[in-house]
C-alpha cells in the first residue's frame, strides 16, 4: 500500500485510510435517534434531550463535511486527481444531480396528485373539505407575475453571472472567476431574502391544507437548496482568492456551476407548474 502511494505506475488514487465515514455514520445515527426522540417527545435514559442529541449530531455531520472535503481539497491540490480520477468524480457528481432530480419529482408528483386527485387527496390528508376545487376555497395564492416572477429573474441572471465566472476560469481569467461568482453569490443571496419575505407575507400556512403543504415542501426544499449552492460557491471563491484551480484542473468550481444550474432549472419547473399552473384560477392575494 505504500509503495502504491509514493510510486504508483496507474492513474488511480489510493486513498489514505480515513475516519470519516465512520465518524459521518455515527453522526447521521445519532441525528435520526434525536429527531425521533424529539419529534415522538420519547425521553432517552429518562431525560428529555431529544433536541440536544439532534444537534449534537448535526454537528458533527457539518464538521464531517468540512474535514472530508477539506481533505478532498487537499489531494486535488497535491495532483492526485489525475484525468480518470477527474472522469470518476464527474460520474459521482452526474449520479449525485440525478439523485437530486427524483427527489424533486416526489415533491412535483405530490403536488399534482392532490391538484389533479382533489378528493382523494383531501380525504388521504384528513383535513376539511373545501369544495373539490384547486386551489382550494378560501385559500388566497400568490400572484405568480409579482414576487415569483422577480425570484426567476434573479435565478436566471445569476445562471448568466456562474456561466460567466466558468468561461473566465477556461480562460485563465481569475480576474473575471473572482467577478462572476461575487455577483452570482450576491443574486443568490437575494433569491433566499425574497423568499423569505414571501413565506412572511405568505396568505396562508403550512397546516390544514394540502394546498400550503405540498407549496412549501416544493419551494422551501428549493429554497434550501439555493442556499447550500450559495455555501458552495462562496467555498469556491475562497478557492479562487487561495491561488486553487487551473483552467484544466477545477472540478470543485466546475461541480458548483453545475449543482447552480439545476437549481436554476428546477425553479423554472417549480415556477410553471406550481406558481402560475397551480394558481390558475385561485384567488390572488393583494401584495
Amino acid at each position: 500500500m505504500a509503495d502504491g502511494h509514493a510510486k504508483p505506475n496507474h492513474d488511480y488514487h489510493l486513498v489514505e485510510p480515513s475516519p470519516w465515514p465512520l465518524i459521518g455514520s455515527i453522526s447521521a445515527f445519532v441525528t435520526a435517534v434525536g429527531a425521533i426522540a424529539w419529534m415522538k417527545a420519547m425521553p432517552i435514559f429518562g431525560m428529555a434531550v431529544g433536541p440536544y442529541v439532534f444537534g449534537a449530531g448535526i454537528i458533527g455531520i457539518l464538521y464531517t463535511m468540512a474535514a472530508w472535503w477539506t481533505d478532498v481539497v487537499r489531494e486535488a491540490e497535491s495532483g492526485y486527481h489525475t484525468r480518470v480520477v477527474q472522469l470518476h468524480h464527474r460520474y459521482g457528481m452526474i449520479l449525485f444531480i440525478a439523485s437530486e432530480v427524483m427527489f424533486f419529482v416526489a415533491w412535483f408528483w405530490a403536488f399534482f396528485d392532490a391538484s389533479l386527485f382533489y378528493n382523494e387527496a383531501i380525504q388521504a390528508a384528513r383535513v376539511e373539505h373545501t369544495g373539490g376545487v384547486w386551489p382550494p376555497k378560501g385559500v388566497s395564492v400568490f400572484d405568480p407575475w409579482h414576487l415569483p416572477l422577480l425570484n426567476t429573474l434573479i435565478l436566471l441572471t445569476s445562471g448568466t453571472t456562474v456561466t460567466w465566472a466558468h468561461h473566465a476560469m477556461l480562460h485563465g481569467d481569475r480576474e473575471g472567476v473572482k467577478k462572476g461568482l461575487i455577483l452570482t453569490i450576491l443574486l443568490g443571496a437575494l433569491f433566499t431574502a425574497v423568499q423569505i419575505y414571501e413565506y412572511m407575507h405568505a396568505p396562508f400556512g403550512f397546516k390544514n391544507s394540502i394546498y400550503g403543504a405540498t407549496f412549501y415542501l416544493a419551494t422551501g426544499f428549493h429554497g434550501f437548496h439555493v442556499f447550500v449552492g450559495t455555501i458552495f460557491l462562496i467555498v469556491c471563491l475562497i478557492r479562487v482568492y487561495a491561488g486553487h484551480f487551473t483552467p484544466k484542473q477545477h472540478l470543485g468550481f466546475e461541480f458548483a456551476a453545475w449543482y447552480w444550474h439545476f437549481v436554476d432549472v428546477v425553479w423554472l419547473f417549480l415556477f410553471a407548474a406550481i406558481y402560475i399552473w397551480g394558481n390558475w384560477g385561485g384567488v390572488i392575494a393583494p401584495h
